[in-house]
């Protein structure tokens, strides 16, 4: 049979196939739409495993919170361009996911396994490499509270941020949510810190200030300074509050508890 244009335009809007790729299917199936969606759709997926290959630093990161701020979620959409991390389509995608994840009664895992086919679908019409990222999912009982922050850049989310805290209220728990985004930390307190990290540290912190000529007996205090200013740097408790750096996290908790938290950064 003869293959119209609008045969070719009706199978294009229905896959986001390009238009040769189109007729060329409907060709080959004797113009039957859905066979043609089919073989399509194949292609698609087998071009779509050689994209796999192609690196996705990029990508877009949503988070969904409860209205009673027990529960939170954090998920992590990834592809290969800007372009096409902020469209409708992928950030889209990536609401919902986090909005099902926050909303599920089962694991993280299996509350988005539905979506799996919709990912390979993207796939094929975003002709990118796009794939499911980091997951996490906050739940929590009174008087323990959730809340977060979401960085929005370009028409899509690039940084979130999930707190859970123990006493306090909300507009605390998103507050220490804003100074993580800001100030990035890698633990909670000294205490997670892995040992291997502090030894190494050590050694960096002993070399530098032998090359500086400190005084041998007086290496190991100034070593231990030095480390508390590590801890600092890096463990939220002990960091200054972003907004007010005479004070630092623990001051600003006012005997409130920070339980976990957790930050997504995209390309990181």
């Amino acid at each position: 049979m003869a293959i119209t244009a609008a045969d070719v335009q009706a199978l294009r809007r229905a896959t986001g196939a390009g238009m040769m790729d189109a007729k060329r299917a409907l060709e080959e199936t004797g113009g039957d739409q859905e066979t043609a969606a089919k073989l399509l759709r194949e292609r698609g997926l087998a071009g779509a495993a050689k994209r796999e290959e192609r690196e996705n630093s990029q990508g877009a990161v949503a988070l969904c919170l409860a209205d009673d701020h027990t529960v939170g979620a954090v998920v992590e959409l990834k592809c290969e361009t800007d372009f096409v991390a902020k469209s409708k389509e992928f950030v889209g995608l990536a609401n919902r996911l986090a909005a099902t994840v926050a909303g599920a009664s089962s694991s993280p895992e299996a509350a988005i396994a539905s979506y799996h086919e919709e990912i390979e679908e993207l796939k094929v019409t975003l002709k990118e490499n796009i794939a499911l990222g980091r997951v996490t999912r906050f739940e929590a009982s009174a008087p323990h509270v959730v809340d977060g922050y979401l960085h929005v850049q370009s028409e899509r989310g690039v940084q979130a941020v999930l707190v859970e805290l123990d006493g306090g209220p909300v507009e605390l728990a998103h507050d220490i949510a804003v100074h993580i985004g800001f100030a990035k930390p890698r633990f909670l307190s000294r205490d997670d810190v892995p040992l291997d990290i502090v030894e190494a540290e050590k050694a960096t912190l002993e070399a530098i200030s032998r090359n500086e000529g400190k005084p041998e007996a007086a290496l190991p205090k100034i070593i231990e300074g030095r480390l508390t200013g590590f801890f600092r740097q890096i463990c939220l408790v002990e960091q200054d509050y972003a907004k007010d750096d005479k004070k630092n996290i623990t001051q600003i908790l006012a005997g409130n508890k920070i339980v976990r938290f957790t930050q997504v950064i995209v390309g990181a």
